[in-house]
């Protein structure tokens, strides 16, 4: 991405449903969250192209999880979490709920992290929880001024995503639904 060192990482919820996720929106409102500048509309369309591929399909009215983006200049502190690959848990089909016995419960296991110089948050919230359920982030990501920027963001993006191989059902299964009107968004 850059000359230096870029660490790409991502941490989830037990409590995350990701075989029933479908649609997705950006979370919105005032601040970066209505980034509108060139270098927000990148970073929101490398993220709707990666996860149109994956199989979902934006929605404004009731998506399943709401996607939410931030850059953060300088060093930060991060409190993350030792984890297997999101899509093995998956696999082992142990998703936890208020109903899952205590000694059943994966546990957490933290790790605080020295992320450098730059770092691109990417965050997935389930809306019926209003839980974050997925955490994906590169550190040290310089971002240039001009074009240069857009092409450094969109493959942060990719990085940062390619941590989150979850497919739709319907991707897997080769019956992805067509893609809804203006109307129906």
């Amino acid at each position: 991405m850059t000359t230096r060192e870029t660490r790409v990482e991502s941490d989830y919820s037990y409590r995350g449903n990701f075989r029933h996720y479908r649609t997705y929106d950006f979370v919105t409102g005032a601040g970066l969250t209505s980034d509108t500048s060139r270098l927000g509309q990148s970073v929101r369309e490398a993220i709707q192209q990666r996860l149109q591929v994956q199989g979902y399909r934006q929605a404004k009215r009731r998506p399943d999880m709401l996607v939410n983006f931030r850059v953060y200049e300088g060093d930060m502190n991060f409190h993350g979490f030792v984890q297997e690959d999101l899509s093995q848990w998956i696999k082992r089909n142990i998703e936890e709920n208020d109903d899952t016995p205590r000694e059943n419960l994966q546990g957490y296991q933290p790790v605080r992290l020295l992320l450098a110089e730059g770092t691109l948050l990417l965050t997935l919230i389930d809306v019926k929880t209003n839980r974050a359920v997925w955490n994906g982030y590169a550190s040290g990501v310089s971002v240039p001024a001009g074009p240069m920027g857009e092409v450094v963001l969109r493959r942060s993006v990719r990085s940062i995503l390619d941590r989150y191989r979850v497919f739709t059902e319907e991707f897997v299964n080769g019956t992805l639904p067509r893609m809804a009107s203006e109307s129906e968004r």
